[in-house]
């Protein structure tokens, strides 16, 4: 049977997502022309994942022309209205292709890949789906060096583990299981168990142990904000609150991601981002501290 044609994603469709988004990317507390220049790199990293997970039609001949439009991206020619939004911050802070080459390559192995063997090949696929998009926005900051882009990619991998446990239900729907194989077999739990949306207690045990493992990278990243210090590390800060908050909503639901998806209040996240920045003060004083006078 003939595949449908592709249908590729309309700008408006794909950035009228931004103001729902768990952990934005272009943050409110960024300065506004740095804050586009975000948004720029935001329509990128949607547009991707939309043709991934939603496209109609053909969505390998999808990425097959997204890679083609960033070909014609640095050659100052593209067709689609985000990737024009993004040539003034590519060409402004000399972002090279490689990582936006790699959120296609993540989106490719989606429509391959439908479940990961064992943690460290899921952190691979996160090293793809997420890491690129921190160190776009370093680039963006004009803050990238070696050690905070270590710092970034355990947030992004923390961030993006998040996102898998809070949206088993909604991967399951699309044929994905995030959740590593060796970790389904270690804690008693088999894809008849998450088919038939039943969280038995080693379900829940997993997903304590998930939440835990993602959490803790979070933890590793967090100095990012305070080594970023300003707006920029108040808007890491808030990324790492969202995703603890997120886990803690996962924790006060049972560990029950099958039946929906567990959702922080708002009045959470906000006592979370209170003592995350507590915690980045209470580091700060300490290491202070601890320096020869």
């Amino acid at each position: 049977m003939r595949q449908a044609d592709p249908v590729i994603p309309r700008a408006e469709a794909v950035m009228a997502k931004a103001g729902r988004e768990n952990f934005p990317v272009a943050s409110r507390l960024l300065p506004g022309r740095t804050r586009r220049h975000l948004l720029a790199v935001y329509g990128f990293a949607r547009l991707v994942d939309d043709i991934g997970d939603e496209a109609g039609g053909d969505r390998r001949a999808l990425l097959d022309w997204l890679d083609a439009e960033v070909d014609r991206l640095y050659a100052g020619l593209p067709t689609h209205p985000l990737m024009q939004r993004l040539v003034p911050t590519v060409r402004r802070f000399d972002i090279h292709p490689e990582p936006l080459r790699r959120l296609i390559a993540a989106n490719r192995q989606d429509q391959e890949v439908s479940t990961y063997a064992t943690f460290e090949d899921l952190s691979r696929y996160c090293e793809l789906s997420a890491n690129p998009v921190g160190h776009l926005v370093l680039l963006v900051l004009e803050a990238s060096t070696p050690d905070r882009i270590a710092l970034s990619d355990s947030v992004c991998t923390g961030l993006q583990l998040v996102e898998h446990w809070q949206d088993v239900a909604e991967d399951l729907t699309r044929g994905r299981v995030y959740l590593p194989q060796e970790d389904l077999a270690r804690f008693g739990c088999s894809q008849e168990d998450l088919a038939a949306r039943r969280p038995i207690q080693g379900f829940r045990r997993l997903m304590a142990f998930e939440v835990g493992r993602a959490g803790s990278l979070l933890d590793e990243g967090a100095p990012l904000a305070g080594d970023l210090g300003g707006r920029a590390g108040l808007a890491v800060a808030a990324f790492v609150a969202g995703g603890r908050s997120a886990l803690d909503a996962i924790a006060r639901a049972g560990y029950d991601v099958l039946s929906g998806r567990p959702r922080p209040t708002r009045t959470h996240r906000a006592w979370t981002l209170v003592r995350t920045l507590a915690g980045l003060q209470g580091a700060r004083s300490h290491a202070a501290a601890g320096r020869p006078r």
